[in-house]
């Protein structure tokens, strides 16, 4: 099973890079649509049409962002777990080279 089973950290950590310029960027969007007013723009039915966009798309970015958050925390969390998991394989693979290289005596 272990073949066909293999996690790379410095890829979750690249996904993690991605998601985070994903949340930069919405939030650069919507800044940016932030200070454009409606009645800005021209006729009374653009300017509410315009609003209710700025309505729905404030809400759904938010949204967004939070969906984005939550999949970094499960990400960052595999990401720590499978460190975790390598540091102790690594730590006990060398105990065992020692042992082994010592005799294995086990002090008797």
């Amino acid at each position: 099973m272990g073949d066909h089973f293999k996690t790379d950290t410095d890829q979750l950590g690249q996904f993690l890079k991605t998601l985070e310029g994903c949340i930069r960027d919405l939030n650069e969007a919507r800044s940016a649509l932030a200070h454009v007013r409606a009645d800005q723009i021209g006729t009374k039915r653009l300017d509410e049409a315009c609003d209710g966009f700025q309505e729905r798309w404030r809400y759904g970015s938010e949204q967004t962002k939070k969906m984005i958050d939550a999949v970094s925390e499960g990400v960052k969390s595999n990401k720590k777990n499978y460190e975790e998991v390598e540091n102790a394989l690594e730590k006990a693979f060398k105990q065992m080279a020692q042992q082994t290289t010592s005799g294995g005596s086990g002090g008797k």
